[in-house]
């Protein structure tokens, strides 16, 4: 690594599907281009799972994007042979040097996260939850430097038809993994809670919601007509203009955006200049 460069690969698998995701992760990684310690950030995306374009392993920082279908349908794909090599290749080099490579895991590759290290279910859920929903912090996430700065509960962008419950404490203890936060409490729904960020190490995170999304990208989705009419009819139309209203509030939505993958960027950058 060059003392006054940080290289991040932006890993894309939205399997050439319309996104505002990857819109997002580009400002935040723009915005986040000398704003620590004067630190260049550079950063090149890779087309994963369409094209089969794959990272190497001599990036600093990984940022693996959300994307559309199940998380289970790249099992015997090249690209997903590609993926979990890379994975391998940055775990063992994290196992064997003091300079450390750091990776967050959004949504679907979230879900991919689960399935490689086998530390929980990844299953379907009932019904689709999206739009801007409240998520619960646990102990450990109101300790994490992650979630610093967030309110309790805070705001996230939640597109989900698939989720990941039922952690595997045996493997949640080898690796030291933590559950960081939860979906909103339904007591009415006798259904687990499905975890909604878990912090596999120091270097590797990801969250089941999209801590990238931001005001525009949202109203972009809640203003298409099959969306509003999905969230009102499962929520209500009070509850589709609070998600409105959320967009807007400084402690909503905007919040989560200025925070999350921020402070990820700043933790690991920090600790690449050390």
């Amino acid at each position: 690594m060059e003392s006054n460069k940080i290289r991040v690969a932006v890993i894309d698998l939205y399997n050439n599907e319309e996104n505002q995701g990857l819109r997002c992760i580009k400002d935040i990684l723009v915005q986040a281009d000398g704003l620590y310690n004067d630190v260049q950030v550079d950063f090149k995306f890779y087309d994963t799972r369409f094209s089969g374009s794959a990272p190497d392993s001599k990036y600093d920082i990984y940022i693996s994007s959300g994307g559309p279908g199940s998380p289970w349908e790249g099992e015997g794909t090249e690209w997903e042979s590609k993926y979990f090599s890379l994975m391998d290749s940055i775990w063992s080099h994290n196992q064997n040097s003091e300079t450390k490579k750091y990776v967050f895991f959004i949504c679907h590759s979230f879900q991919i996260m689960a399935r490689y290290f086998k530390i929980a279910d990844v299953v379907e859920r009932n019904s689709k939850s999206f739009g801007v929903m409240p998520v619960h912090k646990t102990l450990e996430g109101s300790n994490d430097f992650l979630l610093k700065g967030l309110p309790e509960p805070f705001y996230g962008a939640d597109f989900r038809q698939w989720q990941v419950v039922n952690p595997d404490k045996k493997i949640f203890d080898e690796l030291g993994a933590q559950i960081l936060c939860l979906e909103k409490d339904r007591p009415h729904i006798p259904l687990e809670r499905a975890m909604m960020a878990i912090r596999i190490n120091n270097e590797f995170v990801g969250t089941q919601f999209h801590p990238e999304a931001d005001a525009a990208s949202m109203r972009h989705h809640l203003f298409q007509p099959e969306r509003k009419e999905h969230v009102i009819s499962k929520y209500g139309e009070e509850k589709y203009n609070e998600m409105l209203e959320l967009l807007e509030r400084p402690d909503g939505m905007l919040m989560t955006q200025k925070k999350v993958l921020p402070n990820f960027l700043k933790h690991a950058i920090e600790e690449l200049r050390r």
